[in-house]
């Protein structure tokens, strides 16, 4: 079925069990929406490997302490009554499965293209699956390495065989989004995880176009004349580029693995509304639109990918950019669209001094929550990152849990073929 074809589907059902009187039908079913939701409501949380983030804690551990490490954020994630795990499979142009397109991420041995002696995704996979976890594929497309120097690469690197595809830009090196045979490279890396795993969906985070650097420029001139006829300008290309993707992407996905879902966790702000009326009301330094060649407004109206999670990292009442003003703006997008639409949460924030006041308040994000839930659009949320579930600062997670998860929540995963 399609994916409007798919929700119709589950409100008639829906709506049969209400006609039924059947509670706790309706109790396992879920409608997504009031304080505390319903059962099948989107509750995840991002689990980093790049830079070694969030896993593992470091490289070099052997694979028993790795598989131990991962465990326990699996653990820890249905102990806080989470139903979804987003892990970083491929952080730079690298892999945590045996990929036969990329090397073996350093993030885990220590040396790229060093083989850690098991799997992390087949792993994270089963286990994920057996506590009642969803684990979507997060893949990074287009990031490279966090440095500027190929040597440091592994020989066998793709980036080393087609130094053609790669641009260096703000300290670090990325494939050049406007090469055609980049964009199928990507793709085919990608996808080789969906294929040998019963994932449950594939994720990609805001790094499309790389965050602007000031007194740099992203070096795609001889792309641009190769492949730049018929457009306006430079930035329509690039857009153009980056909507291929995700179309090219999607279709695949869905051809591949039907049941996984394919959705963007971007940066919170599509465009401010000084820019472009049907902006939000915000005044963000970084427009997606205009910044990052994404148009994350277009790919949710045109019912392209299947969830969208902006990173709503704000606090209720920040000025530039308003938690208040935000959501609402995306559930405007959402609505009709048929495009779930969940909340990316700034967990890391919760009593970092470094932040505004409001983020020094244990209840800050279960406010989010509540607020969020006065838009039937948004159908959940996702926490960044894993570490912070886990530690807990200051208890913002406990607050949450204790105020919107009173119940385990089992994800609404379709069969996966």
């Amino acid at each position: 079925m399609g994916r409007l074809s798919r929700r119709a589907f589950a409100m008639a059902a829906l709506t049969s069990l209400v006609v039924a009187g059947d509670a706790a039908a309706i109790d396992r079913a879920g409608d997504g929406r009031g304080r505390r939701g319903g059962t099948n409501r989107m509750r995840g949380m991002w689990l980093a490997t790049v830079s070694n983030r969030d896993y593992p804690t470091r490289p070099g551990l052997t694979a028993a302490q790795q598989r131990a490490e991962l465990l326990t954020h699996l653990d820890i994630a249905a102990e806080r009554k989470l139903n979804a795990v987003f892990f970083q499979i491929r952080p730079t142009a690298d892999a945590l499965w045996p990929s036969p397109y990329e090397p073996w991420s350093e993030y885990l041995t220590g040396t790229q293209g060093q083989d850690p002696g098991w799997d992390p995704l087949g792993t994270a996979v089963q286990e994920a699956h057996a506590r009642g976890l969803e684990l979507h594929a997060w893949c990074n497309p287009y990031r490279v390495a966090n440095h500027t120097d190929p040597s440091r690469l592994v020989a066998s690197h793709p980036a080393r065989r087609h130094p053609d595809w790669v641009v260096p830009y703000g300290g670090k090196l990325y494939y050049n989004p406007g090469l055609p045979e980049v964009r199928a490279f990507v793709q085919d890396a990608m996808l080789d995880a969906v294929r040998r795993y019963r994932v449950d969906g594939v994720h990609f985070d805001d790094y499309f176009y790389p965050y602007p650097v000031a007194g740099q420029t992203f070096d795609d001139d001889t792309a641009y004349a190769a492949h730049g006829d018929g457009f306006p300008d430079r930035a329509a290309w690039r857009r153009d580029n980056i909507d291929k993707l995700i179309l090219e992407t999607a279709a695949r996905i869905r051809k591949v693995r039907p049941a996984a879902r394919f959705g963007i966790s971007p940066f919170g702000v599509w465009r401010n509304d000084a820019t472009d009326p049907r902006g939000s009301a915000t005044r963000a330094g970084v427009q997606t639109y205009d910044d990052l060649y994404a148009d994350t407004r277009k790919w949710v109206r045109e019912g392209w990918i299947d969830y969208l999670c902006p990173q709503v990292y704000w606090n209720i009442g920040f000025p530039a950019a308003d938690y208040a003003e935000l959501v609402p703006w995306w559930s405007a997008v959402a609505k009709g669209t048929g495009v779930e639409l969940y909340i990316g949460e700034a967990l890391y924030k919760a009593g970092d001094p470094a932040q505004p006041e409001a983020w020094q308040d244990p209840a800050e994000l279960s406010r989010h929550l509540t607020f969020a839930a006065e838009y039937p659009q948004v159908t959940g949320h996702v926490f960044f990152s894993a570490k912070e579930v886990g530690a807990d600062p200051i208890g913002a997670m406990t607050e949450v849990v204790e105020d919107h998860y009173d119940r385990v929540a089992r994800p609404g995963r379709r069969p996966v073929h």
